[in-house]
């Protein structure tokens, strides 16, 4: 790799990764804050099995949960599986037969669309098979159609307003803070019953404030993702408005039950030191991909975001215009992993997803994807889709292992 270019990367690139310093900061004293607040113990990293009834512990996570996001509750757990898990589980909890979900962010990604029952083939566990109806309304210039979703939900027939900050495997931009406070205002002028979810998944730190701050009713993320920061092995968590949460907890647990139960199966310390660590892992994954973004643009490569642009997650793209090249830069992104460095990553059918994947990820925990990684769906035009990074300068390596495999 030419030694001056990346120099002339790092140069370029430094007023930048200093602004990610400074909200790492912020959100950094957020977090010690809120343990603090809560008066987390060392009685609270003890575990339990079983039941797991009325648990000291996790309690005290969901309590410090809902202090960092301003939330009224929340449920942190890790017997979510994944992202998806906790969006089926929220979705299914907050909406019944014959009522509607509306997507005001096009369609969301491939996994999601399949909970929901609008992929190529349909689910007999999907909401819809279950009489949910679902509309969308597409994103124009990577904003939200004001007009178009106003006029919809005049109609007072909504149940659930779905927002996916993150792009998915789509082209278009993630969605910043900013934009979802504007649409929620607008919203609120004409529907102030609809239950607004966001799908927080990748967003979690990258900037100073978080969905419910802005008047969303309920969020949702992966653990797998920013907020376990490579640390925390499983889970997932939902925060928001205390009656919703108490629906979604039931829904995971047992009608009745809610979140008395769940057994933290020595997760706690995981979790919690996971939450400890996130602001400055998030931080390290955007440093990351502004990295990747600024010296692959250089390459000749069309990325989104581009280095100097603002970012709502740590997702970065880059358009590689061909299968090969794809593949070749998902391999390299696994050898310059820290585990199975010597895998050859290769393109194969996955559930949820219509086309066939490819996925690199050389990551302590699996599916880890705020551990550098790289997948993307073998079809035009052919779009990597990298995130994550432990530490800027592993994620820094592994981008340079990337772009020399791929241009062999």
């Amino acid at each position: 790799m030419n030694q001056e270019l990346i120099k002339k990367v790092e140069k370029e690139i430094e007023p930048y990764l200093k602004k990610v310093d400074e909200i790492c900061t912020k959100n950094s004293i957020k977090v010690i804050q809120a343990f603090q607040e809560c008066n987390l113990q060392e009685m609270h990293l003890s575990s339990s099995t079983g039941y797991g009834i009325d648990e000291a512990g996790r309690n005290k996570i969901e309590e410090i949960y809902a202090k960092i996001f301003k939330a009224e509750d929340s449920l942190v757990r890790a017997q979510f599986i994944s992202g998806t898990h906790a969006l089926a589980i929220t979705l299914s909890a907050l909406l019944r037969p014959g009522e509607k979900m509306l997507s005001i962010t096009g369609a969301p990604y491939d996994t999601l669309q399949t909970v929901i029952g609008i992929g190529k083939e349909v689910s007999k566990s999907s909401l819809k098979a279950y009489g949910i109806e679902y509309e969308q309304i597409d994103l124009v210039d990577n904003d939200f159609d004001i007009q178009k979703i106003q006029e919809r939900l005049i109609k007072n027939d909504i149940k659930l307003i779905e927002i996916q900050r993150s792009r998915g495997y789509s082209t278009r931009d993630s969605l910043s803070i900013e934009k979802i406070e504007n649409i929620i205002k607008e919203i609120r002028k004409i529907n102030k019953e609809a239950i607004i979810m966001v799908d927080n998944c990748y967003g979690e730190f990258v900037q100073e404030k978080e969905p419910i701050e802005v008047g969303a009713d309920i969020a949702v993320g992966s653990l797998m993702k920013n907020l376990g920061a490579g640390i925390a092995t499983s889970g997932a968590y939902i925060v928001g408005k205390k009656d919703l949460i108490e629906l979604c907890a039931e829904r995971l647990t047992a009608p009745g039950i809610g979140k008395e139960i769940g057994p933290s199966l020595n997760q706690n310390p995981l979790l919690l030191k996971g939450l400890f660590f996130a602001p400055q892992v998030v931080a390290s994954s955007v440093k990351t991909a502004i990295f990747a973004s600024c010296i692959l643009e250089k390459l000749g490569y069309e990325v989104s975001p581009k280095y100097n642009e603002e970012r709502a997650d740590i997702v970065q793209t880059i358009a590689l215009g061909s299968k090969e090249k794809l593949v070749r830069f998902c391999q390299g992104i696994q050898k310059g992993s820290p585990i199975d460095s010597n895998v050859i990553p290769m393109p194969s059918p996955m559930g949820g997803y219509e086309d066939e994947v490819i996925m690199a990820a050389g990551t302590f925990t699996e599916g880890s994807t705020i551990e550098l990684s790289c997948d993307g769906p073998i079809r035009e035009p052919y779009i990597a889709y990298m995130q994550g990074g432990l530490t800027y300068d592993y994620g820094k390596y592994g981008i340079i292992k990337a772009i020399e495999e791929m241009e062999k």
